[in-house]
């Protein structure tokens, strides 16, 4: 397929990626060379694999796993313009096989004694929490130089990306991914509605709004999708997946607690430091519980409790932190998504202080 020409602002833009799982990556501008080359010739390679799904259908080499994946796809693709009033448009109709196990890696990074992340900042989308790579190579580097920084980094593989829906032509919609495609019938639909919802609202320089709010629609339109269309077999997949799941973050949700708590105190740093060794030990030794004990052995959550930092905890807050709040507000709001969806991005136009606030006084169960 031929690309349609690019202006330098659609070039500038190509490097926002990645909101689920996810995470962003957003150029500075056409003057920033060496990261708009990545950005650009990793977004474009992704384009240029995408097929749209109806070719893969008609197309007798498809492997019959993957037609019913697609199949599947589609019918949840469909659910979510006509229950969930989810944008109607080109993203999610095509397909691309990457030979990767993810499409972005993102790198994050905190001080020793501090969640707070280290933040990057373009003209966009404004700063964000992360920042990524299309080749795990450059994330990695960044990441070795924040740790030479004397800061607390990780990198972590993002199976999807959002274009936030704002790039032109139906060749840049985002498409389905070999990445994410076989997840289990719930978490597929849960990715889809997540990354749809970031083409309702966008809140410049609030990752926490933005990522929490996507969150909650993909909660609210995962669970009406499991109740509707998916079948018993797929709901009993789904609640193992995601019991496992509320147990990490609970875990995750208490060791930042803990942290907190540790470094917000009047101790010397040497004794934070011995506290905080205290706190992660003891989290690695509930997830080895867990193993021992409901999880039977799972071991999806190895590799993120081994490289735990306050990098990870901090990035996990930002999934999470204001969901209760968004959930509250959809109910406030009678259940109504377009009703929902209004009220979101009236918020996300309000100064943030004034939006964190309105979310404060709806949230169930605000922090102690």
């Amino acid at each position: 397929m031929k690309r349609p020409p690019l202006s330098c602002r659609t070039w500038a833009f190509l490097g926002a990626v990645s909101i689920a799982g996810a995470a962003l990556v957003v150029l500075g501008g056409c003057s920033s060379v060496g990261y708009l080359s990545q950005s650009v010739q990793g977004h474009l390679g992704v384009m240029n694999a995408a097929r749209p799904v109806a070719d893969w259908l008609s197309d007798a080499g498809t492997p019959a796993e993957l037609r019913e994946r697609l199949l599947l796809s589609q019918r949840i693709r469909d659910f979510a313009v006509r229950e969930l009033a989810l944008p109607d448009n080109a993203s999610y109709r095509r397909y691309a096989a990457l030979d990767r196990p993810a499409v972005v890696w993102n790198v994050v990074a905190a001080p020793e004694l501090s969640l707070t992340l280290k933040t990057w900042c373009f003209p966009v989308v404004g700063c964000v929490g992360y920042r990524g790579y299309f080749e795990r190579a450059g994330a990695t580097a960044l990441a070795d130089e924040l740790r030479a920084a004397g800061l607390e980094a990780g990198v972590y593989g993002v199976p999807a990306y959002s274009t936030l829906g704002k790039l032109p032509f139906d060749y840049f919609a985002d498409p389905l991914l070999s990445t994410f495609i076989r997840y289990p019938e719930g978490e597929l639909a849960r990715l889809i509605f997540h990354e749809l919802a970031h083409q309702v609202s966008y809140a410049k320089n609030d990752t926490e709004f933005n990522e929490s709010f996507a969150t909650a629609v993909e909660r609210l339109g995962g669970a009406r999708w499991l109740q509707e269309q998916a079948d018993e077999a797929a709901r009993d997949e789904y609640r193992r997946y995601d019991a496992r799941r509320h147990d990490f973050k609970a875990l995750a949700l208490a060791t930042r607690k803990q942290l907190e708590a540790v470094y917000e105190s009047a101790a010397s740093d040497a004794e934070k430091r011995r506290a905080k060794a205290d706190v992660m030990a003891r989290m690695r030794a509930e997830h080895q519980r867990l193993k021992d004990g409901p999880w039977e052995g799972y071991r999806g959550y190895d590799a993120w409790f081994a490289n735990a930092n306050n990098a990870s905890l901090g990035v996990q807050a930002a999934y999470n932190a204001l969901v209760p709040a968004f959930e509250a507000l959809f109910e406030a709001e009678g259940r109504d998504f377009p009703r929902f969806y209004a009220e979101v991005e009236r918020l996300a136009a309000l100064p943030k202080e004034e939006r964190r606030a309105t979310l404060a006084a709806l949230d169930p169960a605000p922090p102690s």
